[in-house]
């Protein structure tokens, strides 16, 4: 029996043909053709040979943009705005308080697919709670409401008018992070809602293809990945054409460090300035302020950032300034992930750093990109013992498929064989 796992990306659809027992039979990739995304998949499915099952994930049309609505800034939205991130959405607007007027203006300013709304723990204050939900009856968008369980029913009364996914509270106690059912709530709304307003095909088939958002299958790759190695903790730095995802997992989680909030073992974080063509600039900008260059090296990468975020689909014959922008990019996002996680890994740093995104798999040699990285200062105690590779085949999502389906043998194989 073969697995076709496909990822349908906002600019390639990508697939990779794996048997029933994890070996990785082949790889193609074709470019994403909205508005009827399903031609880029035909032309991937009859590029493989077609397959016994199908497997899909999205981030085409944006991915899923969210925001999060809680009560403090500090407790419950920071507690949501870690879950969005670890169920692969893009955190478009983050709120604490009640919600004024201007409040709701920003908010459908910020355009989101969803608006993850938090607040109060189980027993605790629902004020807020409750009045953001009357505000947020007016913002024409689906609603996770992961609050203050005492306040479910008071809360879908106020919002009878909109579409609403209750689940448990992502803060059910102080200092207590729960965030599997918001996720899977989350993953609910994007299938049955936000894939289908995307007008990304003209009928149901692709909504119904689809499983996940990619970076939520991505991050179940690594916590594959993680689960494999128990010499520490797994780092994934995914750069793109528009953000830098950077992914983190461990096999065993430090349950001796307080936190305001509790970290999951698995977590994500988006860094959308910092990419290799539309976001380009904001790699040099940010290289600049945190001194990663000096004058010179500045001045010439920004004309070269200027260019790559003018014309987005250029493709460039010399990989050198590429490179040099990626190992950029992959230095501030992972200093930034390290600094939302305390910096900690476990006990003993990261024991392997995968490199992802078409910079990488498509470069000769990425020796100078991994000499950045080991020589920051930063990222030095981390990466001290880190084994560091590229995922040269793409088989993270896949991986992440594969386990949604209970096929964890196959994903453990298909890792092993291609970054163990």
């Amino acid at each position: 029996m073969t697995v076709l796992c496909l990822d349908v990306g906002s600019t390639w659809t990508k697939g990779a043909l794996v048997s029933s027992s994890g070996d990785l039979l082949g790889t193609a990739q074709r470019p994403t053709s909205p508005p009827e995304v399903l031609d880029g998949v035909t032309a991937v499915t009859g590029a493989l040979g077609g397959a016994d099952e199908v497997l899909a994930c999205s981030s085409a049309g944006g991915g899923l943009r969210l925001a999060v609505v809680g009560q403090e800034r500090l407790v419950s939205a920071e507690a949501g705005y870690r879950v969005a991130l670890s169920a692969g959405a893009k955190v478009v607007h983050v709120s604490a308080g009640p919600l004024d007027g201007a409040g709701v203006r920003a908010l459908r300013a910020a355009a989101p697919d969803l608006v993850l709304l938090v607040g109060g723990t189980d027993g605790g204050d629902r004020t807020v709670l409750l009045h953001n939900a009357a505000k947020l009856a007016r913002v024409a968008c689906p609603i996770v409401l992961a609050g203050n369980v005492e306040a479910r029913s008071a809360a879908l009364d106020l919002l009878a008018a909109r579409t609403v996914v209750a689940t448990d509270n992502v803060l059910p106690d102080v200092g207590e992070l729960a965030p599997g059912p918001a996720r899977r709530a989350i993953r609910e709304v994007f299938l049955r809602h936000v894939i289908g307003g995307k007008g990304l095909s003209r009928g149901t088939a692709f909504r119904d293809l689809v499983q996940a958002v990619t970076p939520d299958a991505v991050l179940r790759g690594v916590s594959r990945l993680a689960a494999q190695d128990r010499e520490g903790a797994v780092l994934v730095v995914d750069v793109g054409g528009a953000t830098t995802d950077v992914y983190s997992a461990v096999s065993t989680v430090d349950e001796g460090v307080e936190r305001t909030v509790a970290l999951p073992p698995d977590r994500r974080t988006v860094e959308g300035d910092l990419g290799m063509r539309w976001s380009a600039p904001g790699i040099v900008a940010e290289a600049v302020a945190e001194k990663l260059v000096d004058k010179a090296e500045a001045v010439a990468l920004h004309q070269e950032a200027a260019h790559r975020a003018a014309n987005v689909t250029w493709l460039s014959d010399d990989p050198t300034v590429d490179l040099r922008l990626a190992a950029l990019a992959a230095v501030l996002a992972t200093r930034r992930h390290l600094r939302l996680v305390d910096g900690r890994l476990g006990p003993q740093g990261a024991g392997r750093l995968v490199l992802s995104g078409g910079v990488f798999r498509h470069a000769p040699d990425v020796a100078e990109v991994e000499r950045t990285l080991r020589a920051d200062p930063f990222l030095r105690p981390v990466l001290k013992s880190a084994t560091i590779t590229v995922d040269h085949d793409y088989v993270l999502a896949p991986a992440g498929l594969l386990t949604d389906t209970g096929r964890t043998e196959a994903a453990d194989r298909l890792l092993s064989a291609h970054l163990g």
